[in-house]
Order: structure tokens, then sequence, then C-alpha cells
């Protein structure tokens, strides 16, 4: 499942994990007002699940401390085995493991402002569309 505009242009899609229905409900709003396709997950099992769907996904944004049996970095952790090139955006209101960070990721602690996650996605979208343009 690809997301793409009128004129065929790939809209990047992000992954929104997050159980707090009010945190995700804003940062989806943010994303797909700055031109963002969103998918949202509210379990990490959910997310896994995705993962190893046909859904295009190309950045991940993921609360670490979820609902259920699969956290943010179990999440993270399947998206790197079985899609490498995803990079991941982790948010968290406790301290971080920044040891239990998957490689080309960022962490935006909480509380955060929307356009905190916003930016982080941009720069991991325009690093993985410069990295696909030189192949």
């Amino acid at each position: 499942m690809s997301r793409s505009t009128e004129n065929g242009a790939h809209l990047p899609v992000v992954l929104v994990i997050e159980d707090e229905l009010f945190l995700r409900l804003n940062i989806v709003s943010c994303l797909q007002e700055a031109g963002y396709a969103v998918v949202e997950a509210v379990t990490g099992e959910e997310a896994i699940a995705l993962c190893h769907s046909d859904t295009s996904i190309d950045v991940v944004f993921t609360d670490v401390n979820l609902g259920g049996y699969a956290s943010g970095w179990d999440v993270a952790e399947c998206f790197r085995t079985v899609r490498p090139g995803v990079p991941v955006v982790y948010t968290s209101g406790r301290s971080l493991d920044a040891g239990r960070c998957v490689g080309g990721s960022t962490f935006v602690p909480k509380p955060y402002r929307e356009s905190d996650i916003l930016k982080a996605c941009q720069r991991l979208t325009a690093g993985t569309r410069r990295n696909s343009a030189k192949r």
C-alpha cells in the first residue's frame, strides 16, 4: 500500500505508534498538515504486524513505553531486522537507555512540541531520500 499525490509523487509515510489517544491525534494531525501520509498503531503488536505487511513506511515514530507486550524498543528492532533502511524516532517521558536505540534513529523526550517530531521526521526522511538517490 503506497501513498501518492494526485500527480503520482510519493508522500513520505510515517508510522505513528502511541497509546495515548490525544498525543497520537495531535502528532498525526501535525504530520498530515506537513504533507506526510500517516499510518497509526496503538500497540507495539499492531506496529510489528504492519512491519511484516506490504504497507509503505518511510519513518517510524514510536513511544518507548506502550501498552501490551511489545515496547517501542521491540518495534524498532523488528523494523531494523525486516526493513533495515527505515529510520526510527523514539519518544519517552522516562530516561532513555541510549544503548538500545537502533542505528539511524533519534530520540525526542516527552513532553515534546509537535514541531520537534516534525523536524526529526524531516531530517530522517531527507537522509533516506539522499541515500536511495545515490543507489
